[in-house]
This record gives structure tokens, C-alpha cells and sequence, in this order.
């Protein structure tokens, strides 16, 4: 079975119901075919139906993301823990669900249940959200009768990954307002505030400071040609995009200069290692083959240098050689890691090792996430400083000059 990853539609419908009193609404469904089975269970007759495009707003609001499969994972897990049959269990998380399209995805997965499908099976078929790996540990899970367990691994993985994302992303968003605000107030002064002393000054009819001149200079270009520099910005923005999607040595070089940036560089380092290490922890705890959990934590890798160490380590293992050395020989990890895998291999307790690996990498973002307002502090008022200090002497310079002459 293909995956997809159908669209979510708005079905305006009337209708009545048992009583034989007129109703009218509105479903959001895949196909017009899911609308009328979800009016039926409501005990409604349709008699007219329409489909519609949805605002994206309702939309946004409907579409299931990444957190609510593992919502969805972490009341699989808990339910099966109480021996509540797993039909039943659909039927119940169907019916809970505030979302429209994680309503049609726990149907799907039913319908292809009752089809004689297994839960991997249906899952995979149902939704790009439950990817290859999540797949994997199911098909596990059913294999040796530990589905409990088995949700209970992925829902720790899950909340460990998002958690550690979370906290990257919240941990960005005051640097990048605070250079974007000091962006547009230099834009701002360049454009509106600059072109003010210039007239001032030019009534003076006095040699300028050189810095001052450079300043004004700049003002003028971007006055004159601030909208091409703009178009400019944009193009240059629109083909480094084009370039990251279509060409591979491209997107390898970004993604290696990435992880030699300091500070940033050094998270998204650790952040991948961590990821690493607790998805072949996960894999491996399962049951599942080194090869197969290798390939996994492959596809989960972010960082596309990162990826293709990954993908050497997985040819290098499947050539017969202890997993340690094939780490050792891409020369992109700690000696830590490959000190505490190959006492892992050694000791038959790779799982364990690995999610102490996970779990110091994962502390040590976490960490770096804290202070880094902390960290870049220092950067952001150099930073501050140069940008809007240097257009405030480039406007005294003239007037220093001017005091000392007529002085």
C-alpha cells in the first residue's frame, strides 16, 4: 500500500435527521465518500452535499501535525497498557479527536484494520505522519506481542526529539528579532533621518569627514536603488533556495559550512548526535537489526553532511565491521561516542549505551539552549553598537569639525 497524503476538503451538506428535522453544516473530509460515512454515523440522510475549499485558517486549524501523532501514540500506548482491544481503541480515539484530519486518519487506519491489514500496515497507508521508522517499531511491536511497550518507546522518542526542536527554535527567535529590528532601524535612518544631515551639512559648504561621506554615499544608494537592491535581495534569496532543492554537492557544502559556525554550528552538532544515538537506541531496544535501525536514523537526520556520514557508517557496518570503527572512520564524531559504543558492543548493552550518548548530548543542548540568550548577548550589543553607534558619529564628526572652526 502507497503512501499519500490526501487534501482535506469542506462538504457543505443539508440533510434531516431520525426525527425527520432539517439540518445543514459543514464536514471536512478527504472525499465526498468520507463526509456522507461520517453524516451516516450521526444518523443524518443527506440531501445535498458540496464540496468546497476550506479557508486556511480552518484548515490550519484541522490539519494534523507531528505533535498530535504522538498525542495519538501516547493514548495508543496507555490504552493497550489496560488491555483495551485495539478496534476498540480506534473507535474511541476517532470519536475524542478535535481535529478533523486526525479524525479521517484514525478512520482510515480502522477501515484498513477491518480490511485485514495490520496496524504497520494501515498506518503506513493512512499518512505520511506515521513515516518509515515509526512504521518499523509497530510492525515490531505486533511481531513480538509488546505493542504497549512499543508506543511507550515511541512516544519518549518523539517527546525527546520535539522537546530538544522546541527549545532550538524558541531559543533563535530573540536573536533574529532583535537583528531584524536593528536591520530596519538602519534602513530606516539610512533612508529618512540621513538624507536630513546631508541637507544641513551641504548648506554649510564645508569638506566632510571621510566616514561621514561613505555614509551619505550609502544613504544615496539606497535611495536611489534601494528598490533593485531589494528585487536583488529577493532573486539572490529565491536561487540560494533553488539551489539547496535541486543540487545536491550544493546543499552538501551549505549543510558542512553550517556545522563549522560557532555557537550555532556546535548546537546543531549535538542536536544531530543526539538524534542519532536515541533513534538506533529505540530501533535497537525493539528489536530491530543495527542495519535496519542505521537506515532509520539516516532518514531522521536533518543535516544533509550529517546524512551522509550516516549513510558511510551504514555501508561500512553492513560490510561486517564493528560499529564503533565505522563511526571512528567518518571522523564527524566525539571520541566519547565511539568510546562508550564500542563498550556497548563489547558488553551486548548497545541500547543502554547509546541512551546515556542521547541523553548527555540531549542535556547538553538543553543547556546551551538555556544560556544562549546568555551567550549571543555580548554578540548583539557589539552588534547594536556598530550598526546604530557608527551612524551617530558619522553625523557628529561634521559637527565637531564645525565647533573647532567656528571656535
Amino acid at each position: 500500500m502507497a503512501i499519500h497524503s490526501p487534501k482535506l476538503y469542506a462538504y457543505t451538506w443539508r440533510g434531516t435527521t431520525q426525527k425527520g428535522s432539517k439540518v445543514k453544516g459543514k464536514t471536512l473530509a478527504y472525499t465526498e465518500l468520507d463526509a456522507r460515512n461520517t453524516l451516516t454515523e450521526q444518523r443524518i440522510t443527506i440531501a445535498r452535499i458540496k464540496r468546497r475549499t476550506p479557508s486556511s485558517w480552518i484548515k490550519k486549524r484541522n490539519s494534523a501535525t507531528h505533535k498530535d501523532i504522538t498525542v495519538f501514540s501516547q493514548q495508543m500506548g496507555t490504552m493497550l497498557e489496560a488491555g483495551v482491544p485495539l478496534s476498540n481503541i480506534l473507535q474511541l480515539l476517532k470519536n475524542s479527536a478535535k481535529k478533523a484530519e486526525m479524525k479521517q486518519i484514525i478512520g482510515l487506519i480502522y477501515s484498513h484494520i477491518e480490511s485485514g491489514s495490520s496496524l504497520s500496515q494501515a498506518m503506513k497507508a493512512s499518512s505520511i505522519l506515521f513515516d518509515q521508522f515509526y512504521c518499523d517499531l509497530v510492525s515490531t511491536g505486533e511481531q513480538t506481542g509488546r505493542l504497549d511497550l512499543v508506543f511507550q518507546r515511541i512516544c519518549l522518542y518523539r517527546e525527546k526529539n520535539e522537546k530538544t526542536r522546541s527549545k532550538i527554535i524558541h531559543a533563535m527567535i530573540y536573536p533574529c528579532i532583535v537583528f531584524s529590528l536593528a536591520l530596519v532601524v538602519t534602513v530606516g535612518m539610512m533612508l529618512f533621518v540621513i538624507p536630513t544631515f546631508k541637507d544641513v551639512f551641504s548648506s554649510f559648504n564645508a569638506q566632510l569627514p571621510w566616514f561621514t561621506q561613505k555614509v551619505f554615499s550609502i544613504s544615496d544608494t539606497l535611495h536611489h536603488s534601494g528598490l533593485f537592491l531589494l528585487i536583488g535581495v529577493f532573486i539572490s534569496f529565491a536561487g540560494f533556495r533553488f539551489a539547496l532543492r535541486k543540487s545536491y554537492a550544493f546543499r552538501l557544502k551549505t549543510s558542512k559550512f553550517i556545522l563549522h559556525l560557532p555557537i550555532i554550528g556546535e548546537l546543531i552538532s549535538k542536536a544531530s548526535i543526539a538524534r542519532f544515538t536515541r533513534t538506533l537506541a529505540t530501533t535497537f531496544s525493539a528489536g530491530i537489526p543495527v542495519l535496519t535501525g542505521l537506515s532509520a536514523a539516516k532518514k531522521t537526520a536533518k543535516n544533509t553532511y550529517f546524512k551522509t556520514m550516516l549513510e558511510a557508517i551504514l555501508q561500512q557496518t553492513a560490510g561486517g565491521r564493528p560499529l564503533h570503527r565505522s563511526i571512528r572512520e567518518t571522523g564527524a564524531f566525539p571520541d566519547m561516542v565511539i568510546q562508550m559504543v564500542m563498550i556497548g558492543e563489547e558488553s551486548g548493552a548497545l541500547d543502554k549505551m547509546l541512551n546515556k550518548v542521547a541523553s548527555i548530548y540531549e542535556d547538553d543542548v538543553e543547556n546551551t539552549v538555556d544560556n544562549l540568550g546568555t551567550i549571543l548577548e555580548p554578540l548583539i550589543i557589539v552588534t547594536l553598537g556598530i550598526l546604530i553607534g557608527s551612524l551617530v558619529i558619522a553625523m557628529y564628526l561634521p559637527m565637531f569639525d564645525l565647533m573647532r572652526v567656528m571656535g
